[in-house]
Protein backbone atom coordinates (compact mmCIF):
# COMPACT_ATOMS: atom_id res chain seq x y z
CA UNK A 1 0.00 0.00 0.00
CA UNK A 2 3.10 2.53 0.94
CA UNK A 3 4.59 1.45 -2.18
CA UNK A 4 1.25 1.89 -4.58
CA UNK A 5 0.62 5.53 -2.67
CA UNK A 6 3.67 7.01 -3.17
CA UNK A 7 3.68 5.34 -7.17
CA UNK A 8 0.17 7.25 -7.36
CA UNK A 9 1.64 10.73 -5.79
CA UNK A 10 4.47 11.04 -8.33
CA UNK A 11 1.63 10.75 -10.97
CA UNK A 12 -0.12 13.09 -9.64
CA UNK A 13 2.76 15.55 -9.58
CA UNK A 14 3.25 14.92 -12.97
CA UNK A 15 -0.04 15.63 -13.86
CA UNK A 16 -0.10 12.38 -15.53
CA UNK A 17 -2.92 10.61 -14.16
CA UNK A 18 -2.84 6.88 -14.66
CA UNK A 19 -5.69 6.66 -16.67
CA UNK A 20 -8.37 3.44 -16.11
CA UNK A 21 -11.05 1.87 -17.93
CA UNK A 22 -14.30 0.28 -16.40
CA UNK A 23 -16.36 -2.54 -17.74
CA UNK A 24 -19.68 -2.95 -15.90
CA UNK A 25 -21.57 -0.17 -13.95
CA UNK A 26 -23.44 -1.88 -11.30
CA UNK A 27 -23.29 -2.20 -7.47
CA UNK A 28 -19.52 -2.37 -7.16
CA UNK A 29 -19.12 -0.31 -10.23
CA UNK A 30 -20.70 2.79 -8.83
CA UNK A 31 -18.62 2.74 -5.90
CA UNK A 32 -15.36 2.38 -7.47
CA UNK A 33 -16.35 5.54 -10.02
CA UNK A 34 -16.94 7.27 -6.65
CA UNK A 35 -13.72 6.68 -4.93
CA UNK A 36 -11.60 6.81 -8.12
CA UNK A 37 -13.25 10.50 -8.89
CA UNK A 38 -13.17 11.78 -5.47
CA UNK A 39 -10.77 10.09 -3.48
CA UNK A 40 -7.70 8.83 -5.40
CA UNK A 41 -5.28 11.38 -6.75
CA UNK A 42 -3.32 10.04 -9.28
CA UNK A 43 -5.56 8.15 -11.09
CA UNK A 44 -8.72 9.05 -12.88
CA UNK A 45 -11.87 6.80 -14.37
CA UNK A 46 -11.25 8.03 -17.77
CA UNK A 47 -14.42 5.79 -19.79
CA UNK A 48 -17.11 3.17 -18.23
CA UNK A 49 -18.82 0.77 -20.39
CA UNK A 50 -21.85 -1.08 -19.87
CA UNK A 51 -24.18 -3.05 -21.85
CA UNK A 52 -27.04 -0.86 -20.43
CA UNK A 53 -25.82 3.06 -21.44
CA UNK A 54 -27.69 4.83 -18.96
CA UNK A 55 -26.33 2.75 -15.99
CA UNK A 56 -22.84 3.95 -17.40
CA UNK A 57 -23.77 7.65 -17.24
CA UNK A 58 -25.43 7.45 -13.73
CA UNK A 59 -22.30 5.96 -12.43
CA UNK A 60 -20.92 9.22 -13.41
CA UNK A 61 -23.12 12.04 -12.79
CA UNK A 62 -23.65 10.09 -9.09
CA UNK A 63 -20.05 11.36 -8.28
CA UNK A 64 -20.36 14.72 -9.70
CA UNK A 65 -19.20 14.23 -13.07
CA UNK A 66 -21.19 15.65 -16.06
CA UNK A 67 -18.82 16.24 -19.41
CA UNK A 68 -19.38 13.19 -20.40
CA UNK A 69 -19.33 11.87 -23.76
CA UNK A 70 -21.05 8.47 -25.71
CA UNK A 71 -18.68 6.89 -27.75
CA UNK A 72 -18.89 4.46 -30.71
CA UNK A 73 -15.39 4.28 -31.75
CA UNK A 74 -12.14 3.38 -30.11
CA UNK A 75 -11.34 6.14 -32.16
CA UNK A 76 -14.16 8.84 -30.56
CA UNK A 77 -12.88 6.90 -27.15
CA UNK A 78 -9.60 8.07 -27.48
CA UNK A 79 -10.68 11.63 -28.76
CA UNK A 80 -12.39 11.69 -25.38
CA UNK A 81 -10.38 10.68 -23.50
CA UNK A 82 -7.07 13.02 -24.76
CA UNK A 83 -9.85 16.22 -24.74
CA UNK A 84 -10.45 15.19 -20.74
CA UNK A 85 -13.71 14.26 -21.24
CA UNK A 86 -15.10 10.99 -19.77
CA UNK A 87 -16.21 8.69 -21.97
CA UNK A 88 -19.39 5.93 -21.94
CA UNK A 89 -20.29 3.36 -24.57
CA UNK A 90 -22.59 -0.15 -24.23
CA UNK A 91 -19.58 -1.50 -26.10
CA UNK A 92 -16.58 -3.05 -23.94
CA UNK A 93 -14.34 -3.84 -26.66
CA UNK A 94 -13.40 0.06 -27.03
CA UNK A 95 -12.10 -0.24 -24.10
CA UNK A 96 -9.94 -3.11 -24.34
CA UNK A 97 -9.05 -1.58 -27.99
CA UNK A 98 -7.77 1.93 -26.64
CA UNK A 99 -4.34 3.39 -26.87
CA UNK A 100 -5.44 6.51 -23.94
CA UNK A 101 -6.39 3.95 -21.28
CA UNK A 102 -3.77 1.87 -18.95
CA UNK A 103 -5.49 -0.71 -17.10
CA UNK A 104 -9.05 -1.79 -16.95
CA UNK A 105 -11.28 -2.88 -14.11
CA UNK A 106 -13.75 -5.25 -14.73
CA UNK A 107 -16.70 -5.41 -12.16
CA UNK A 108 -19.51 -7.50 -14.48
CA UNK A 109 -19.44 -10.67 -12.06
CA UNK A 110 -21.29 -12.82 -15.25
CA UNK A 111 -19.12 -15.88 -16.65
CA UNK A 112 -19.95 -15.67 -19.69
CA UNK A 113 -19.70 -12.08 -20.63
CA UNK A 114 -17.02 -11.90 -18.34
CA UNK A 115 -15.14 -14.03 -20.09
CA UNK A 116 -15.29 -12.23 -23.73
CA UNK A 117 -14.43 -9.37 -21.89
CA UNK A 118 -11.09 -10.70 -20.53
CA UNK A 119 -9.96 -12.63 -23.65
CA UNK A 120 -10.52 -9.44 -25.99
CA UNK A 121 -8.43 -7.15 -23.54
CA UNK A 122 -5.46 -9.84 -23.34
CA UNK A 123 -5.92 -9.81 -26.94
CA UNK A 124 -5.64 -6.02 -27.20
CA UNK A 125 -2.65 -6.52 -24.41
CA UNK A 126 -4.58 -4.82 -21.33
CA UNK A 127 -3.85 -5.55 -18.21
CA UNK A 128 -6.83 -6.09 -16.66
CA UNK A 129 -7.77 -6.06 -12.78
CA UNK A 130 -11.05 -8.72 -12.30
CA UNK A 131 -14.12 -8.34 -9.27
CA UNK A 132 -15.42 -11.57 -11.35
CA UNK A 133 -14.86 -14.46 -8.85
CA UNK A 134 -16.98 -16.03 -10.56
CA UNK A 135 -15.18 -16.57 -13.87
CA UNK A 136 -11.37 -16.99 -12.08
CA UNK A 137 -13.15 -20.15 -10.74
CA UNK A 138 -14.04 -21.47 -13.37
CA UNK A 139 -11.64 -20.33 -16.23
CA UNK A 140 -9.41 -18.81 -14.08
CA UNK A 141 -6.36 -21.30 -14.75
CA UNK A 142 -6.48 -21.18 -18.88
CA UNK A 143 -7.25 -17.10 -19.33
CA UNK A 144 -4.19 -16.86 -17.24
CA UNK A 145 -2.00 -19.22 -19.81
CA UNK A 146 -3.48 -16.54 -22.51
CA UNK A 147 -2.49 -13.58 -20.71
CA UNK A 148 0.89 -15.25 -20.15
CA UNK A 149 1.62 -15.73 -23.59
CA UNK A 150 0.62 -11.94 -24.55
CA UNK A 151 2.67 -10.73 -21.37
CA UNK A 152 -0.34 -9.47 -19.81
CA UNK A 153 -1.38 -9.00 -16.11
CA UNK A 154 -4.67 -10.62 -15.25
CA UNK A 155 -5.24 -10.53 -11.73
CA UNK A 156 -7.68 -10.59 -8.97
CA UNK A 157 -8.26 -7.38 -6.68
CA UNK A 158 -7.55 -5.83 -3.55
CA UNK A 159 -10.71 -5.66 -1.34
CA UNK A 160 -12.27 -8.85 -1.89
CA UNK A 161 -11.70 -11.58 0.54
CA UNK A 162 -9.28 -13.70 -1.88
CA UNK A 163 -6.78 -10.79 -2.76
CA UNK A 164 -7.11 -9.56 1.14
CA UNK A 165 -6.23 -13.43 1.87
CA UNK A 166 -3.54 -13.53 -0.56
CA UNK A 167 -2.02 -10.04 0.96
CA UNK A 168 -2.32 -11.58 4.87
CA UNK A 169 -0.79 -14.72 3.13
CA UNK A 170 2.22 -13.12 1.03
CA UNK A 171 2.96 -10.92 4.72
CA UNK A 172 2.81 -14.39 6.93
CA UNK A 173 5.22 -15.48 4.57
CA UNK A 174 7.62 -12.87 4.45
CA UNK A 175 8.14 -13.57 8.08
CA UNK A 176 9.27 -16.80 7.68
CA UNK A 177 6.24 -18.52 9.09
CA UNK A 178 4.18 -21.33 6.97
CA UNK A 179 0.79 -20.68 6.28
CA UNK A 180 -1.67 -24.35 6.66
CA UNK A 181 -4.98 -22.44 6.60
CA UNK A 182 -6.40 -19.73 4.64
CA UNK A 183 -9.64 -18.73 5.82
CA UNK A 184 -12.89 -16.48 4.96
CA UNK A 185 -15.32 -15.32 8.01
CA UNK A 186 -18.94 -15.53 7.36
CA UNK A 187 -21.88 -14.62 9.31
CA UNK A 188 -24.50 -16.52 7.58
CA UNK A 189 -24.63 -19.50 5.49
CA UNK A 190 -27.94 -21.10 4.43
CA UNK A 191 -27.75 -23.38 1.43
CA UNK A 192 -31.40 -22.87 0.44
CA UNK A 193 -31.79 -19.15 0.40
CA UNK A 194 -33.29 -17.60 -3.09
CA UNK A 195 -34.05 -14.08 -4.40
CA UNK A 196 -37.27 -14.68 -2.88
CA UNK A 197 -35.96 -14.50 0.68
CA UNK A 198 -33.00 -11.90 -0.18
CA UNK A 199 -34.90 -9.58 -2.24
CA UNK A 200 -35.64 -7.19 0.98
CA UNK A 201 -31.66 -7.64 2.07
CA UNK A 202 -30.82 -6.54 -1.80
CA UNK A 203 -32.85 -3.60 -2.11
CA UNK A 204 -32.16 -2.04 1.53
CA UNK A 205 -28.39 -1.90 -0.11
CA UNK A 206 -28.83 -1.03 -3.97
CA UNK A 207 -27.93 -5.32 -4.96
CA UNK A 208 -29.27 -7.34 -6.95
CA UNK A 209 -31.33 -10.16 -5.18
CA UNK A 210 -29.53 -12.98 -7.32
CA UNK A 211 -25.96 -11.64 -6.29
CA UNK A 212 -27.32 -11.41 -2.21
CA UNK A 213 -28.51 -14.90 -2.73
CA UNK A 214 -24.66 -16.21 -3.92
CA UNK A 215 -23.81 -14.63 -1.00
CA UNK A 216 -26.28 -16.55 1.79
CA UNK A 217 -26.24 -19.59 0.07
CA UNK A 218 -22.69 -20.21 0.38
CA UNK A 219 -21.72 -20.27 -4.01
CA UNK A 220 -20.11 -17.08 -3.52
CA UNK A 221 -17.75 -17.74 -0.79
CA UNK A 222 -17.09 -21.00 -2.72
CA UNK A 223 -15.32 -19.14 -5.62
CA UNK A 224 -13.80 -17.11 -3.32
CA UNK A 225 -12.27 -20.04 -1.21
CA UNK A 226 -11.44 -21.72 -4.82
CA UNK A 227 -9.44 -19.17 -6.41
CA UNK A 228 -7.60 -19.21 -3.16
CA UNK A 229 -6.83 -22.39 -3.30
CA UNK A 230 -6.02 -21.67 -7.00
CA UNK A 231 -3.46 -19.19 -6.05
CA UNK A 232 -1.60 -21.32 -3.16
CA UNK A 233 -1.55 -24.80 -4.42
CA UNK A 234 -3.96 -25.21 -0.83
CA UNK A 235 -6.71 -28.09 -1.35
CA UNK A 236 -9.94 -28.49 0.66
CA UNK A 237 -10.49 -31.01 3.83
CA UNK A 238 -13.32 -31.96 1.99
CA UNK A 239 -16.70 -31.15 -0.69
CA UNK A 240 -18.17 -28.16 1.10
CA UNK A 241 -15.03 -27.19 3.20
CA UNK A 242 -15.20 -27.91 7.32
CA UNK A 243 -17.13 -24.62 8.03
CA UNK A 244 -17.65 -24.67 11.14
CA UNK A 245 -19.60 -22.36 13.60
CA UNK A 246 -18.16 -20.30 16.45
CA UNK A 247 -18.89 -17.33 18.42
CA UNK A 248 -15.80 -16.55 19.94
CA UNK A 249 -13.10 -14.85 18.43
CA UNK A 250 -11.23 -16.25 15.54
CA UNK A 251 -7.60 -16.49 17.35
CA UNK A 252 -9.21 -19.01 19.41
CA UNK A 253 -10.11 -21.61 16.33
CA UNK A 254 -6.39 -22.54 16.46
CA UNK A 255 -7.49 -25.05 18.81
CA UNK A 256 -10.21 -26.22 16.15
CA UNK A 257 -7.71 -27.73 13.53
CA UNK A 258 -4.85 -30.38 14.11
CA UNK A 259 -1.81 -28.69 12.96
CA UNK A 260 0.04 -32.18 11.75
CA UNK A 261 -2.96 -32.76 10.09
CA UNK A 262 -3.28 -29.64 8.35
CA UNK A 263 0.61 -30.35 6.92
CA UNK A 264 -0.29 -33.56 5.72
CA UNK A 265 -2.89 -32.48 3.88
CA UNK A 266 -0.42 -29.54 2.07
CA UNK A 267 -2.72 -26.23 3.56
CA UNK A 268 -6.48 -26.22 3.27
CA UNK A 269 -8.93 -23.14 2.54
CA UNK A 270 -11.99 -23.05 4.63
CA UNK A 271 -14.26 -20.97 6.17
CA UNK A 272 -15.93 -20.32 9.14
CA UNK A 273 -19.40 -19.04 10.37
CA UNK A 274 -19.90 -16.44 13.41
CA UNK A 275 -16.63 -15.85 14.95
CA UNK A 276 -15.20 -12.34 15.00
CA UNK A 277 -14.26 -9.86 13.43
CA UNK A 278 -16.86 -10.37 11.06
CA UNK A 279 -16.62 -10.18 7.99
CA UNK A 280 -12.78 -10.41 7.93
CA UNK A 281 -10.08 -12.99 6.76
CA UNK A 282 -7.14 -15.28 8.52
CA UNK A 283 -4.25 -17.09 7.89
CA UNK A 284 -3.05 -19.90 10.18
CA UNK A 285 0.28 -20.57 10.25
CA UNK A 286 2.71 -22.50 11.79
CA UNK A 287 6.78 -21.98 12.87
CA UNK A 288 9.17 -24.88 13.71
CA UNK A 289 12.37 -22.76 15.47
CA UNK A 290 11.86 -22.45 19.08
CA UNK A 291 13.61 -18.67 18.77
CA UNK A 292 11.27 -17.68 16.44
CA UNK A 293 8.43 -19.24 18.86
CA UNK A 294 9.67 -17.40 21.46
CA UNK A 295 9.23 -13.82 19.76
CA UNK A 296 5.82 -14.87 18.50
CA UNK A 297 4.94 -15.55 21.88
CA UNK A 298 6.41 -12.05 23.20
CA UNK A 299 4.36 -10.70 20.20
CA UNK A 300 1.00 -12.09 21.92
CA UNK A 301 0.34 -14.56 19.28
CA UNK A 302 0.84 -17.38 21.43
CA UNK A 303 2.78 -20.58 22.42
CA UNK A 304 1.45 -22.23 18.78
CA UNK A 305 1.30 -24.81 17.09
CA UNK A 306 -0.38 -22.45 15.32
CA UNK A 307 -0.75 -18.80 14.91
CA UNK A 308 -4.01 -16.23 14.12
CA UNK A 309 -3.14 -13.56 11.58
CA UNK A 310 -6.39 -12.33 10.47
CA UNK A 311 -7.50 -8.67 8.62
CA UNK A 312 -10.84 -7.43 10.25
CA UNK A 313 -12.25 -6.05 7.02
CA UNK A 314 -12.20 -6.19 3.36
CA UNK A 315 -13.28 -2.57 2.01
CA UNK A 316 -13.97 -3.59 -1.99
CA UNK A 317 -14.51 -0.48 -3.52
CA UNK A 318 -11.55 1.33 -1.55
CA UNK A 319 -9.10 -1.26 -2.37
CA UNK A 320 -9.97 -2.28 -5.65
CA UNK A 321 -8.38 0.93 -7.30
CA UNK A 322 -5.23 0.12 -5.27
CA UNK A 323 -4.72 -2.85 -7.60
CA UNK A 324 -5.15 -1.03 -10.72
CA UNK A 325 -2.87 1.29 -9.62
CA UNK A 326 -0.26 -1.81 -8.66
CA UNK A 327 -0.97 -3.64 -11.98
CA UNK A 328 -0.10 -0.30 -13.84
CA UNK A 329 2.36 0.91 -11.86
CA UNK A 330 4.12 -1.81 -10.08
CA UNK A 331 3.40 -4.96 -12.14
CA UNK A 332 2.46 -6.51 -8.99
CA UNK A 333 0.03 -9.19 -8.86
CA UNK A 334 -2.51 -9.45 -6.34
CA UNK A 335 -3.96 -12.83 -7.05
CA UNK A 336 -3.69 -15.48 -10.02
CA UNK A 337 -3.83 -19.06 -10.46
CA UNK A 338 -0.47 -20.94 -9.76
CA UNK A 339 -1.11 -22.94 -12.75
CA UNK A 340 -3.90 -25.39 -13.62
CA UNK A 341 -7.30 -25.82 -11.03
CA UNK A 342 -6.72 -27.41 -7.72
CA UNK A 343 -10.35 -26.75 -6.10
CA UNK A 344 -13.39 -25.97 -8.12
CA UNK A 345 -17.27 -25.00 -7.45
CA UNK A 346 -19.33 -27.93 -8.43
CA UNK A 347 -23.03 -27.61 -9.56
CA UNK A 348 -25.19 -28.97 -5.89
CA UNK A 349 -29.13 -29.16 -6.47
CA UNK A 350 -30.67 -26.26 -4.29
CA UNK A 351 -33.96 -28.34 -4.56
CA UNK A 352 -35.62 -31.29 -6.61
CA UNK A 353 -34.92 -30.88 -9.80
CA UNK A 354 -36.99 -32.28 -12.66
CA UNK A 355 -35.59 -33.48 -16.05
CA UNK A 356 -36.48 -31.09 -18.84
CA UNK A 357 -35.60 -28.14 -16.63
CA UNK A 358 -33.01 -25.49 -17.69
CA UNK A 359 -31.02 -24.42 -14.76
CA UNK A 360 -30.65 -20.55 -13.40
CA UNK A 361 -27.37 -20.44 -12.51
CA UNK A 362 -25.38 -18.47 -10.06
CA UNK A 363 -27.64 -17.24 -6.88
CA UNK A 364 -30.67 -18.61 -8.23
CA UNK A 365 -33.35 -20.80 -7.59
CA UNK A 366 -32.43 -24.08 -8.60
CA UNK A 367 -29.05 -24.73 -7.45
CA UNK A 368 -25.95 -23.56 -4.95
CA UNK A 369 -21.89 -24.16 -5.41
CA UNK A 370 -19.39 -25.51 -3.04
CA UNK A 371 -16.05 -26.73 -3.38
CA UNK A 372 -14.47 -30.17 -3.98
CA UNK A 373 -11.08 -30.92 -4.95
CA UNK A 374 -9.92 -30.85 -8.39
CA UNK A 375 -8.74 -34.31 -9.26
CA UNK A 376 -12.27 -35.49 -7.56
CA UNK A 377 -13.88 -33.03 -9.93
CA UNK A 378 -12.50 -34.31 -12.53
CA UNK A 379 -12.65 -38.07 -11.71
CA UNK A 380 -16.30 -37.47 -11.84
CA UNK A 381 -16.94 -35.30 -14.45
CA UNK A 382 -18.77 -32.90 -11.61
CA UNK A 383 -20.05 -30.06 -13.58
CA UNK A 384 -18.77 -27.01 -12.54
CA UNK A 385 -21.31 -24.28 -10.90
CA UNK A 386 -19.66 -21.37 -13.12
CA UNK A 387 -21.18 -23.22 -16.32
CA UNK A 388 -24.29 -24.29 -14.69
CA UNK A 389 -26.92 -21.76 -16.10
CA UNK A 390 -28.57 -22.54 -19.38
CA UNK A 391 -27.95 -26.30 -18.79
CA UNK A 392 -31.09 -28.44 -19.28
CA UNK A 393 -31.41 -31.20 -16.95
CA UNK A 394 -32.18 -34.99 -18.75
CA UNK A 395 -33.12 -36.61 -15.92
CA UNK A 396 -34.70 -35.84 -11.99
CA UNK A 397 -31.94 -34.67 -9.59
CA UNK A 398 -33.07 -34.69 -5.98
CA UNK A 399 -31.76 -31.68 -3.74
CA UNK A 400 -28.48 -31.44 -2.47
CA UNK A 401 -27.37 -34.46 -5.22
CA UNK A 402 -24.13 -33.22 -6.83
CA UNK A 403 -24.61 -32.32 -10.65
CA UNK A 404 -22.39 -34.43 -13.72
CA UNK A 405 -21.63 -33.36 -17.03
CA UNK A 406 -23.85 -36.92 -17.78
CA UNK A 407 -26.77 -35.36 -16.35
CA UNK A 408 -27.00 -31.91 -18.62
CA UNK A 409 -27.45 -31.26 -21.81
CA UNK A 410 -24.90 -28.14 -22.22
CA UNK A 411 -26.59 -24.73 -24.06
CA UNK A 412 -24.41 -24.08 -27.21
CA UNK A 413 -21.93 -21.59 -28.51
CA UNK A 414 -20.70 -20.36 -25.00
CA UNK A 415 -17.21 -19.05 -24.98
CA UNK A 416 -17.05 -20.31 -21.16
CA UNK A 417 -17.46 -23.87 -22.06
CA UNK A 418 -15.34 -23.49 -24.77
CA UNK A 419 -12.22 -22.61 -22.37
CA UNK A 420 -13.23 -24.99 -19.96
CA UNK A 421 -12.79 -27.72 -21.82
CA UNK A 422 -9.48 -26.69 -23.18
CA UNK A 423 -8.45 -25.49 -19.34
CA UNK A 424 -9.16 -29.25 -18.92
CA UNK A 425 -7.49 -30.47 -21.35
CA UNK A 426 -4.11 -28.52 -21.12
CA UNK A 427 -3.72 -29.09 -17.56
CA UNK A 428 -5.20 -32.51 -17.51
CA UNK A 429 -2.36 -33.70 -19.54
CA UNK A 430 0.10 -32.56 -16.72
CA UNK A 431 -1.82 -33.61 -13.82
Amino acid sequence: MMIVDTALKARQADHNPLRVGMIGAGFMGRGIANQIANYMPGMRLVAISNRTLSAAHEAYSKVGIGDIKEVTTTAELDSAIAQGKYAVTDDAELLCQSGEIEVLIETTGHVEFGAQVILKAIECGKPIVTMNAELDGTVGPILKVYADRAGVILTGCDGDQPGVQLNLYRFVESIGLTPVLCGNIKGLQDRYRNPTTQESFAKQWGQTAHMVTSFADGTKISFEQAIVANATGMKVAQRGMLGYEYRGHIDDMVTHYDVDQLRAWGGIVDYVVGPKPSPGVFVFATHDDPIQAHYLNYGKLGEGPLYSFYVPYHLTVFEVPLSAARVALLQDVVIAPLGGQVVDVITTAKTDLKAGETLDGLGGYKTYGQCDNADVVMAQKLLPMGLAEGCRLKRDVVQDQVLTYDDVELPQGRLAHQLRAEQDRHFGSKN
